[in-house]
Parts: C-alpha cells; sequence; structure tokens
C-alpha cells in the first residue's frame, strides 16, 4: 500500500509557472513508476507525464512536451512535476499516481495505476 498527497496547486496567470509535488508513505516509493494525470470538469482523466522507478526514464504527453517537467526524488519519497508556459487548456484536477505493473511502453495507462492522489486544483487564467 502506498498514500499520496499532492500539493502545489493554485492560480495562475498564462505563462506561469507551478510546481506541483506528490508525497508518499507507505511501501518503498522508489519500487513505484509513478505518474501525473489531469481531468478537467466533464472530461476524462488524461495522462500528463510519467517516471520510471529510478527517474531515468520519462514520458510526456505531446500537449505538455517541453513546458512540463516530471522528476523524482526517492530519498524524499517526493514526484515532481514542474509547469512551465501554462495556458489556460491547463486548468484541471492533477492527480498523482503511483503503479508497479506499468511499464515503459504503457505508462499512459490509466488502468494500470493502482493508487490515487485525491488530487490538487490548478486553474489558469487568460
Amino acid at each position: 500500500q502506498v498514500q499520496l498527497v499532492e500539493s502545489g496547486g493554485g492560480l495562475v496567470q498564462a505563462g506561469g509557472s507551478l510546481r506541483l509535488s506528490c508525497s508518499a508513505s507507505g511501501r518503498t516509493f522508489s519500487t513505484y513508476a509513478m505518474g501525473w494525470f489531469r481531468q478537467a470538469p466533464g472530461k476524462e482523466r488524461l495522462f500528463v507525464a510519467g517516471i520510471s522507478m529510478s527517474g531515468d526514464f520519462t514520458l510526456y504527453a505531446d500537449s505538455v512536451k517541453g513546458r512540463f517537467t516530471i522528476s523524482r526524488d526517492n530519498a524524499k519519497n517526493t514526484v515532481y512535476l514542474q509547469m512551465n508556459s501554462l495556458k489556460p487548456e491547463d486548468t484541471a484536477v492533477y492527480y498523482c499516481a503511483a503503479t508497479l505493473i506499468a511499464t515503459m511502453t504503457n505508462l499512459k495507462l490509466a488502468s494500470l495505476y493502482g493508487y490515487w492522489g485525491q488530487g490538487t486544483q490548478v486553474t489558469v487564467s487568460s
């Protein structure tokens, strides 16, 4: 079992930056690949970024590539999402998730993540 708690969301103007954090407790954090997903009102939950257990492999949705960076600190049991050049269409609830079974080829599949945080709201104003 792992428990996930996101923080760092808020209101920001277009072009601004935010850094989300996801703190994990419970089972050994470094055994999980991690992902960030987001869900806008009335829309499905979408993959944003994923990172391997060691942090040496990352994957991004095309919509955030070049603007967002996922990273992790296994010593602190934390995964981060640095979001730059934010756009109004980035507005959503952002969720952190952990998986023991996803491989690097299917990190985008939400169904493979067994543990989810409660989400943090990100609002980008135009």
